[in-house]
């Protein structure tokens, strides 16, 4: 498991870490290569070290030393050679793929809500709150924020990669696979939707809707109304990329 000769770093007695690719963006631009060299100090766990280079433990999967497996908690050795490897995908949830997004993720809100996977969503809540959120309703925190993956109460978080709501969609779905119920949520509040009668939300119809359409969802929390409408060849795409997503059709 240990190497029998020590490596030195500047008179120091060093770990040496290898990253994989999949983990290399998280490294500053000019650092992003595949080896890296950690001083021992004693006191360090693996984690911390990992951690330092910039990589979110959320991000990584299962570690080696040698052929061993070893936790985040493990007290590197002189001479240790880790390797440091992505989370594997799919990713299995304990609790089943409940989502809490960030302030800065509400376009990816409405698009997994579309698709009927349960999200959370506020425009206005802190990081401690966001973390006592997913704790308590034990869902996965995503974000793009590395900071709030370090927190140590957090008890489960994923880095969303994309600068675009299609391309954070498709890491989402490559990562989770969760299962699709499109058109069961409101993309508004994250409420089930019910099937009613037209009669039922005339009244709150205006005229040209009334006319136009005959099938009617409604929220069963905060009672926003929906109808295939104007925007329905939008959406529509929308799902059907996600169906075509090379992980949801292993799945379903």
């Amino acid at each position: 498991m240990r190497s029998r000769h020590p490596r030195w770093h500047a008179g120091k007695v060093v770990v040496r870490l290898r990253i994989a690719a999949e983990l290399r963006l998280f490294l500053p631009v000019a650092r992003r290569q595949e080896w890296h060299q950690v001083p021992l100090d004693g006191t360090a766990t693996l984690g911390h070290m990992v951690e330092s280079l910039g990589i979110p433990l959320t991000e990584v999967g299962p570690m080696k030393v040698g052929d061993s497996g070893v936790e985040p908690s493990y007290q590197p050795a002189a001479g240790d050679v880790v390797e440091v490897p992505p989370v594997p995908r799919p990713q299995g949830l304990p609790e089943g793929p409940r989502f809490l997004l960030d302030v800065h993720l509400g376009t990816l809100a409405r698009r997994l809500r579309l698709l009927g996977i349960d999200t959370a969503y506020h425009n206005d809540m802190d990081d401690p709150s966001l973390v006592a959120q997913a704790n308590e309703e034990r869902r996965v925190l995503l974000t793009q924020d590395r900071g709030l993956l370090r927190r140590r109460a957090l008890w489960l978080g994923a880095y969303v990669r994309g600068t675009r709501a299609d391309e954070q969609l498709h890491d989402l779905l490559g990562r989770f696979a969760p299962p699709l119920r499109p058109w069961t949520r409101c993309t508004a509040c994250n409420g089930e939707l019910v099937t009613v009668g037209k009669e039922e939300v005339e009244p709150l119809l205006e005229a040209g809707t009334r006319r136009s359409y005959d099938a009617y969802g409604q929220c069963g929390e905060c009672g926003q109304v929906y109808w295939h409408g104007a925007h329905s060849d939008h959406l529509e795409e929308i799902v059907r990329t996600a169906y075509a997503h090379p992980a949801v059709g292993a799945t379903s």
